[in-house]
């Protein structure tokens, strides 16, 4: 038989352990549904998206939503966001240099990508709603997407990244437009064209001289 004592003081550990369970399933629960929303938004839009559909995605149903977030306007900025880091990550991943950037360059006018948004940038497959969005949309966007660039003109000028940040805006410009036009069009060999002479002009600005 326990004694009282020790069953007693076997009480407060068993709550703790339920307690961090219970937080630590309802953050990977939170986790589960930023990232198959984050995949969802890019492939269908954000107004295709509905709460039911991304919580589906998700596995959950529509009751358990507001117990991660306050609206769905909630969850698209806090998807969007994570979707930056994500982006954010995959550079951090390459060279840490020019030949880093143009490695990103490369993968970014890829068919691949093209063909993929689910898993792609969310600049490309998000910026005309992101522009129409909520201020928290647009303010998690522009963090996010400026950590980006800020890391781009890092490896393009490590002894003055400020002096890039221009230069790696335009490349981001024109890659995110680029890549949104070959999408749009029906002919593929003209979409694959466009991408090809995207990742051309695109390199090319990358060698430009950047103001000092």
């Amino acid at each position: 038989m326990i004694a009282a004592g020790r069953r007693h003081a076997a009480i407060p550990a068993l709550e703790e352990r339920v307690v961090r369970y219970g937080k630590e399933h309802k953050q990977a629960t939170r986790r589960r549904i930023i990232e198959t929303a984050g995949r969802r938004i890019k492939r269908d839009g954000i107004d295709g998206s509905g709460v039911a559909t991304l919580m589906a995605d998700a596995g959950l149903t529509n009751g358990a939503f507001y117990a991660h977030f306050a609206s769905k306007g909630d969850l698209v900025a806090t998807a969007v966001a994570d979707q930056l880091r994500e982006q954010r990550a995959t550079l951090s991943a390459q060279a840490p240099d020019r030949a880093g950037v143009e490695q990103f360059v490369r993968a970014y006018l890829s068919a691949g990508h093209r063909d993929n948004p689910a898993d792609g940038c969310p600049s490309a497959a998000l910026l005309d709603e992101i522009g129409r969005g909520t201020d928290a949309t647009k303010q998690a966007y522009t963090d996010g997407l400026l950590a980006v660039i800020d890391d781009i003109a890092a490896r393009l000028a490590p002894d003055d990244p400020q002096s890039a940040r221009v230069q790696a805006l335009s490349v981001f410009a024109m890659m995110a437009g680029t890549l949104q036009l070959s999408r749009a069009l029906a002919d593929r060999q003209l979409a694959d064209e466009i991408l090809d002479q995207g990742l051309q002009n695109a390199l090319a600005l990358l060698d430009a001289e950047h103001p000092s």
